[in-house]
């Protein structure tokens, strides 16, 4: 229960960090949140905890495939001047290509 609470710690501390920094310098935080930080934690911490190797390069093979299908979330954003729409809107589409994308994910990772 305390490596619960430490992981939750740890990765509480790196995401409000870079919620902090989103204000004087975008920018940076902006770099910091699209670094695979929490993905190096949480590969770390499944080893620690489980020491599989086999699930754990499962793991990181899933996460491989998921990161170019999680960008679709950005998709409305970066056409966002074009269509004129507004944060929610892009957001809550952002959301839904998500889900479409989860789904995609689901489909690729049976070849892995």
């Amino acid at each position: 229960m305390l490596l619960f609470f430490f992981k939750v710690l740890v990765s509480s501390i790196i995401i409000s960090t870079a919620s902090l920094l989103s204000i004087k310098k975008p920018g940076l935080a902006g770099f910091i949140i699209a670094l695979p930080i929490a993905s190096i934690i949480a590969l770390v911490f499944s080893y620690l905890e489980f020491e599989d190797k086999e699930k754990t390069f499962l793991f990181a093979k899933s996460i491989l495939t998921g990161i170019p299908i999680s960008l679709l979330f950005f998709v409305p954003f970066f056409f966002n001047k074009t269509f004129e729409m507004g944060f929610w809107f892009s957001w809550i589409i952002g959301i839904l290509l998500i889900v479409l994308g989860f789904f995609i994910h689901k489909y690729l990772i049976q070849f892995l």
